[in-house]
């Protein structure tokens, strides 16, 4: 039976890859769980309108990004932590910290898109790499200061 795929399944192939599989693993696992549809000429155009569209709004997604981007460049933010005597900080900073100080500025990042390009032990300024696309990242300026 041919299918389309809904989404990425590990050992098969990607999503809206038309495949050949066997009969029973398609009606039985692949169509109830919504990871397929079966490849007739009326899914296949539904599946390339869906396409379009999902290729659309990734482009508006990556305009957001490109935009959000330029407006972080010229950004930096304050992570305040207590240190000792020779400046090095109790623990590190973390891209935590880096997201707490941001939406202090009312900027909205996830976390998991902040990543350090060294660790942060000590007083001093920093560079933190964001990626908002898979595209697209920038750096912003983290100032590590005393409490």
């Amino acid at each position: 039976m041919k299918v389309i795929l809904k989404e990425r399944i590990e050992n098969l192939g990607n999503i809206g890859d038309v495949l050949e599989v066997k009969d029973g693993y398609a009606r039985n696992f692949l169509l109830p769980k919504g990871l397929a549809l079966e490849a007739n000429p009326k899914n296949l155009k539904v599946w390339e309108h869906e396409k379009r569209m999902r290729e659309k709004q990734k482009e508006r997604e990556k305009e957001k990004a490109v935009a959000l981007a330029k407006e972080l460049e010229n950004i930096s933010c304050t992570v305040k932590v207590k240190a000792g005597e020779d400046d090095r900080i109790f623990g590190s900073v973390t891209p935590l910290d880096i997201k707490k100080a941001l939406d202090s500025q009312g900027i909205d990042i996830d976390k998991r898109n902040i990543s350090l390009v060294e660790n942060i032990k000590t007083l001093g300024i920093y560079h933190a790499l964001i990626r908002l696309q898979p595209e697209v990242e920038t750096r912003i300026k983290v100032w590590v200061v005393r409490e």
